[in-house]
């Protein structure tokens, strides 16, 4: 294998690896620099991690965007600084009062476009500096909220053991922090919470059905699960074009409109997808160029 292998690769992230972990193995096993992410799943968490490998990782941009979904459990009872299970417990409360009519109606008040604010231990940035790298240097962080879309948010199970468990499966947009749904969970109920477990089901078009393991990859003779047409058919609408119009796009020019879609992919006679072009008015004008005429 050269490092010209190109394409996409859907992974099932395991628990205790960062995201950056799983792009330096997936170089190892593609033997190129050239891996990048679409979406960064916090060490604790498991499931789908889109990755590109080759030239078009620029494509990624136009998968972090996508929709998510994930199945997560969230523990009342217990604040953390992080609202995860990483971090240190800050309070806990009894919660033996709480009722689950209370917890579906205070889940309901999250369920849409609502106003999210991220957890302070987040990689959201302040003045350049990542939130929680001023919270590790002992700042007081105090994100401003952001609008984020929760299209469903079910609760699938309740346990009252040793303590108080809530299962949940949810969709959300991209940008959706699912600890600070616990933590909002816990402050409503004025008990506390954070997130015990959280895995990516979804991203976009791409399931967690169709997700390789690390182990599994490392098996076959390429670590590519999916074309880059493939990858692309998914997430945005195709444009054909013939040859003449393919060597415009890969100088860089714009075609004429045809009115298919606000953003699509550009795909030449031989099948190769050749850039990302958005319309203007009566010009389509290249995003992303791919490949060079």
């Amino acid at each position: 294998m050269t490092d010209t292998v190109t394409g996409f690769v859907i992974v099932d992230k395991p628990g205790q690896l960062t995201s950056h972990d799983v792009v330096a193995r997936m170089r190892r096993l593609a033997r190129t620099r050239k891996v990048g992410h679409g979406g960064t799943l916090d060490p604790m968490a498991t499931g789908v991690l889109v990755l590109a490998v080759g030239r078009i990782t620029r494509l990624l941009t136009f998968v972090s965007g996508c929709d998510k979904s994930y199945d997560a459990t969230i523990r009342l009872g217990e604040a953390t600084i992080t609202d995860d299970a990483e971090g240190e417990v800050t309070r806990t409360r009894d919660t033996s009062s709480i009722t689950d009519a209370q917890i579906a109606q205070s889940l309901s008040t999250m369920h849409g476009v609502i106003q999210q604010v991220p957890s302070a231990v987040s990689a959201v940035k302040i003045d350049g500096k990542r939130a929680y790298k001023r919270v590790r240097d002992g700042e007081d962080v105090a994100l401003p909220p952001r609008e984020v879309t929760i299209s469903r948010l079910d609760v699938t199970a309740v346990r009252r053991n040793d303590h108080l468990d809530i299962d949940v499966s949810l969709d959300c947009s991209s940008g959706t922090y699912v600890r600070a749904i616990a933590r909002d969970l816990g402050d409503a109920l004025d008990v506390g919470g954070h997130l015990t477990s959280l895995r990516r089901t979804r991203v976009g078009g791409f399931s967690i059905d169709e997700a390789a393991t690390l182990e599994d990859l490392a098996e076959r003779d390429s670590p590519i699960t999916h074309s880059t047409l493939e990858t692309v058919r998914r997430l945005m609408p195709i444009r054909q074009v013939n040859a003449e119009e393919a060597a415009v796009v890969g100088h860089g020019g714009r075609l004429p409109a045809v009115d298919l879609a606000p953003r699509y992919a550009v795909v030449g006679p031989d099948e190769t997808v050749l850039a990302v072009m958005s319309e203007q008015g009566p010009i389509a004008r290249p995003e992303v160029v791919l490949v060079s005429s």
